[in-house]
């Protein structure tokens, strides 16, 4: 699966999750723009360079055993465990999650349901093997180039 498939099944999540109280109002590219840069900005790996590898890598690294539990399940086979809003402030930090959700003009505890149900899976598509290849994530973008062409259309709105 490819990391615009990652952020697109993400956004469908995340929709079908708000639906329930937003009547389909937010457009899947927006909130495909907001995760990919929630995902490459969170405050766990902020000294790591970002993306769903160094998200990872900072759960497990964090020393709560929550954070390493929850990295263990989405990698693992079977059920992933459900995250908290304060976990997910701790892995993203609430500055990014508030400006998360005011990128999609939407309230925070709605941003924090959304994420709460898009997080474990697209992770656990991200680790069908248990790890995350990056190189065929890359690959799969035309490589250093093709991340360089998806980076200057994001940057160039």
């Amino acid at each position: 699966m490819t990391s615009n498939d990652l952020i697109q099944m993400g956004a469908q999540l995340f929709k079908n999750q708000l639906d329930h109280n937003r009547d389909g109002n937010l457009d899947i590219a927006e909130i495909g723009a907001a995760l990919n840069g929630l995902f490459s900005g969170g405050q766990i790996q902020n000294n790591q360079g970002g993306g769903l590898a160094s998200i990872l890598a900072g759960m497990q690294n964090s020393g709560s055993s929550d954070l390493l539990s929850l990295a263990t399940s989405w990698l693992g086979n079977g059920d992933n465990a459900p995250v908290s809003g304060n976990q997910l402030a701790q892995i993203f930090g609430q500055d990014q999650i508030f400006a998360f959700a005011q990128k999609l003009g939407i309230s925070q505890e709605e941003a924090v349901s959304g994420l709460q149900a898009t997080v474990p899976e697209v992770v656990d598509k991200a680790s069908p093997n248990g790890t995350i290849d990056l190189n065929a994530m890359l690959d799969s973008i035309g490589g250093i180039q093709g991340a360089m062409n998806i980076a200057s259309q994001l940057f160039a709105k």
